[in-house]
């Protein structure tokens, strides 16, 4: 309500305020009427991993609009530096508002369409994920499977390539929930052998083992920003080969989502050449701001020496737990994912026990099975920064306690 100049001032807030409250049924919740404290803990799970302080106080700068000039700017700069960590060139290089599932769901449902086949390859609960998105959509659902903590040949692949005659074989590069990370090379060739798009989770790995998306013939890859990259979940880098554009800019339906929709998505990050760029949805800039440092930290610390420490500081810890006793989960040396890491739950204990034992105790998450390893492993993860010796040796120290400490069964 405006009042002229000289009118005098109405005070309104008493009755105001009474007929507010008066006729709210819900009050304000007693919860948000006191502080909350975030507790410091050391992140030591399959993931969100610890975010640096650097990559905290990029979050934490002023807000900007999503389509300002200085944001743009930041956006261009993230695409270069996906480019960089994918090793690609592509064109089509962007970030996904939202989490790794999201571009998950990205890949899938702008590279296939109803009555569409797809080979998945599941060696994991990632691959069961991908089967069931994929399904979802109406695609001819084929799937490659093997036990937990396992992979696939490439000869076992072209057979089911040749079978199936997919448009899209999926795969795991990092299977996270099995510890396992999977051979990349000569299986683009063959999905273009096959005349079809190879697409490449790397969520668990990329940053932390090599992997080079132009040079392995990969047509679509993606990850999250929350693992290696230690930025806060929310913001999830995708690269599209020119193969693959090639296909989702031609296709006979539009994809099942609005939101994850390339033919949107591409103009948003300025990857179409058109000179606008057109309002499809409010990106998380602020998330944007941290993606952007984590990428600066990637560059300035080297793609190769990111990841000889991952493979270093991994058998560090692996030399260390067989010498607690402790077994690994995947048996084929070459196969052990640097990044997470899966420990056979040592037999007569509750791995829920430990677990808690160690995160009441030291203040540190390590995790338990995911999927198809539930109930068999704990999960260690060691990703970007938390990727050092001085964190393998609290994890160990935490690990012998627990075992002292905790109920053993005798039977």
């Amino acid at each position: 309500m405006y009042r002229q100049a000289g009118e005098p001032r109405i005070n309104t807030t008493r009755k105001c305020a009474g007929s507010i409250m008066s006729s709210l049924s819900v009050l304000p919740p007693e919860c948000l009427l006191q502080p909350f404290t975030v507790p410091q803990r050391l992140m030591l799970g399959p993931g969100p991993s610890n975010v640096p302080a650097r990559i905290t106080a990029a979050g934490a700068q002023p807000i900007l609009g999503h389509l300002h000039a200085e944001t743009i700017e930041i956006m261009n700069q993230i695409k270069s530096g996906i480019q960089y960590a994918f090793q690609t060139q592509n064109r089509v290089t962007l970030a996904v508002s939202g989490p790794g599932h999201a571009a998950m769901e990205c890949a899938i449902f702008n590279s296939l369409e109803h009555g569409e086949s797809v080979l998945i390859a599941v060696n994991g609960i990632w691959g069961e994920r991908a089967a069931e998105i994929a399904e979802r959509i109406g695609a001819k659902v084929n799937t490659l499977v093997t036990s937990a903590g396992g992979y696939f040949t490439n000869e076992e692949i072209e057979q089911a390539l040749d079978k199936y005659r997919p448009v899209v074989f999926f795969l795991t590069h990092g299977e996270s929930s099995t510890g396992v990370v999977h051979p990349i090379d000569g299986i683009g060739d063959l999905c273009h052998k096959y005349n079809c798009l190879f697409l490449v989770d790397s969520v668990a790995a990329l940053g932390g083992t090599p992997i080079c998306m132009d040079e392995q013939g990969i047509d679509i890859m993606y990850t999250g920003s929350q693992k290696v990259l230690n930025a806060p979940p929310g913001t999830a880098p995708i690269s599209f080969s020119e193969r693959a554009c090639q296909k989702i800019f031609n296709r006979r339906t539009k994809p099942i989502s609005y939101f994850l929709d390339m033919n949107w998505l591409a103009n948003y990050w300025g990857c179409d050449d058109k000179p606008v760029r057109a309002y499809h949805h409010t990106g998380p800039v602020t998330s944007f701001y941290g993606l952007r440092e984590s990428l600066a930290i990637l560059a300035e610390t080297g793609l190769e020496n990111s990841w000889k420490r991952h493979k270093e500081v991994a058998e560090y810890f692996h030399k260390g737990l067989g010498e607690m006793g402790l077994k690994l989960f995947v048996q084929d040396k070459k196969a052990r994912l640097p990044t997470v890491t899966t420990i056979v739950a040592p037999p007569g204990y509750d791995w829920r026990e430990i677990t808690g034992y160690i995160m009441k105790t030291y203040n540190m998450e390590i995790s338990g099975g995911l999927g198809p390893s539930a109930g068999m492993v704990l999960r260690v993860g060691l990703m970007g920064c938390n990727s050092s010796k001085a964190n393998v040796d609290k994890v160990l120290e935490a690990l012998a306690d627990a075992l002292k400490h905790c109920h053993k069964s005798r039977v």
